[in-house]
């Protein structure tokens, strides 16, 4: 989820153009391609399986225990040590929306992006049953974990919702990697472990603050409850999309032109 642009995109950034992997190499075959990715797929279904696992076991209900705030610290946690332990490997992007948010910054070519959006939909089906055979109680008739949109909340307001806090998480992943704060990782994990915690307290409530289709998908797959399921992924992917382009063409344009413009007039002021 944090990881900062690879050489590549930073390269590309400055005018350079760099032919893909399949062009510079004739010997290019599925054989290389996954010898030089797989740890990077291994990492998204492992850390997308324990994003599931731990953080849908905090859901579990017990006898006399109110759990209900357990949900937001735990998805925050796990986000948080996930990051630590897989971000150098594949990003711990964990999620389908900021894996397309990478493909569209640029750090994450098209084919790698599709890898790991099945490796993340894999792992957290995977992670539900997990906990199916761990939890004491039943979670397949209970439904527990499983986003949907609460009484009143409509189709449209769902998908507005998780429109608006995919968004955010959006910018955020934008910002981190940005070149401009290239040197400001030391505390990125719990950025975004903070950012789940915030985002969950905000619409926990409302739609489950999904945020991810693949986090949906796991209880979905288990459960058999497919209620308005299709906005848990055309919100998300649609709000983080949009985030992304706008953080991209906008902002770091912006942002480069006027670094671009100060290095000019300091140029400007050593010739004089």
């Amino acid at each position: 989820m944090i990881v900062s642009p690879n050489t590549i995109f930073l390269t590309v950034s400055m005018g350079v153009k760099i032919k893909p992997d399949h062009l510079k190499n004739p010997s290019f075959s599925l054989t290389t391609w996954c010898k030089a990715h797989w740890r990077g797929i291994l990492s998204e279904f492992l850390s997308t399986l324990m994003l599931i696992l731990l953080g849908c076991m905090s859901c579990v209900p017990v006898p006399g225990i109110d759990t209900s705030i357990y949900a937001p610290f735990a998805f925050g946690c796990v986000v948080m040590f996930n990051i630590q332990i897989f971000g150098h490997i594949s990003g711990a992007f964990m999620n389908p929306t900021v894996t397309l948010a990478s493909v569209i910054w640029g750090s994450t070519s098209i084919g790698l992006g599709v890898a790991y959006v099945v490796a993340e939909c894999v792992g957290a089906v995977l992670g539900y049953g997990i906990l199916i055979a761990l939890s004491p109680i039943d979670l397949v008739s209970s439904g527990v974990c499983v986003t949907k949109p609460y009484t009143g909340v409509t189709v449209l307001q769902t998908l507005g919702i998780e429109i608006c806090i995919t968004a955010a998480l959006s910018f955020i992943c934008m910002s981190v990697w940005d070149p401009v704060n290239e040197h400001k990782q030391d505390s990125t994990a719990i950025k975004f472990g903070v950012t789940i915690l915030g985002l969950s307290f905000v619409a926990g409530s409302l739609t489950g603050a999904s945020m991810n289709p693949a986090r949906s998908l796991g209880p979905a797959v288990w459960t058999g409850q497919w209620t308005q399921h299709w906005a848990y992924w055309v919100g998300p992917l649609t709000g983080s999309g949009l985030a992304a382009v706008m953080y991209k063409y906008v902002f770091f344009r912006r942002l480069r032109d006027e670094g671009n413009l100060d290095l000019n007039n300091e140029a400007n002021d050593r010739q004089v």
